[in-house]
């Protein structure tokens, strides 16, 4: 039981968060290459991507995982997002510095759901059982690759008034 819940129960709704994360982020990052902030999936994805870092402490472990690593990391560039956004309202630096965390949350999220299907979907883990051959490192790579260039792409093209 995890605060209540089932662990499978549990599970189902960090994925769900998870996945709504993603989905939401994506439209937020299509939005800044418009020139638009979609202030309500800007939310959307804020709080489901907090929400997703959080529940990934609640799972039962022995010690301090890599995913308790990015995790962390991913609440705090949320929360540099957050202040960017809504305390500072993406005044001077703060635009490029919204940005940017931002991105690196979605990126993170992202990346554990790269690592997530290498591990649940069986085609992608009979071409990498180990997370440690090229199919998952091209991936990976492709992922980060694809987020640097749009969030670039976004930087020189959102400026809210």
């Amino acid at each position: 039981m995890i605060l209540g819940m089932s662990t499978a129960t549990f599970t189902s709704i960090h994925v769900a968060l998870s996945l709504i994360g993603i989905v939401s982020g994506i439209i937020v990052l299509f939005g800044w290459l418009n020139g638009k902030s979609l202030a309500g999936w800007t939310v959307l994805f804020l709080v489901t991507s907090v929400a997703t870092s959080a529940t990934g402490f609640g799972f039962p472990t022995t010690g301090i995982l890599p995913s308790h690593v990015v995790g962390g990391i991913s609440l705090a560039a949320l929360a540099v997002a957050i202040l960017a956004l809504y305390g500072y309202l993406l005044a001077g630096v703060w635009r490029p510095i919204y940005l940017a965390s931002a991105m690196l949350a979605l990126y993170l999220n992202c990346f554990v759901g790269v690592v997530q299907a290498f591990r649940k979907v069986p085609v992608l883990e009979a071409l990498a059982p180990t997370q440690s051959e090229p199919p998952f490192l091209v991936a990976q790579i492709i992922v980060m690759a694809l987020l640097i260039v749009l969030g670039y792409l976004a930087a020189k093209r959102f400026h809210p008034g």
